[in-house]
């Protein structure tokens, strides 16, 4: 069983869906139901412009 879960996680990867859909072994509507199951992270979101420079675990800017 952990098995058949890791495969349908790993089904995803663009590079195995690529090749999936290529095959004919996944339907593109196949992917769009999974796409649209996926959890909005948004609001976890942070722009690279919002992180504090001098927060730990944070270099120095390079420009």
């Amino acid at each position: 069983m952990r098995l058949k879960k890791a495969l349908n996680e790993k089904m995803m990867d663009v590079r195995i869906r690529d090749k999936q859909l290529n095959e004919g072994k996944l339907s593109k509507s196949e992917v769009a139901k999974i796409e649209a199951a996926l959890p909005d992270d948004t609001k976890n979101l942070v722009n690279t412009e919002e992180v504090d420079e001098n927060a730990p675990g944070h270099g120095p800017l390079l420009n």
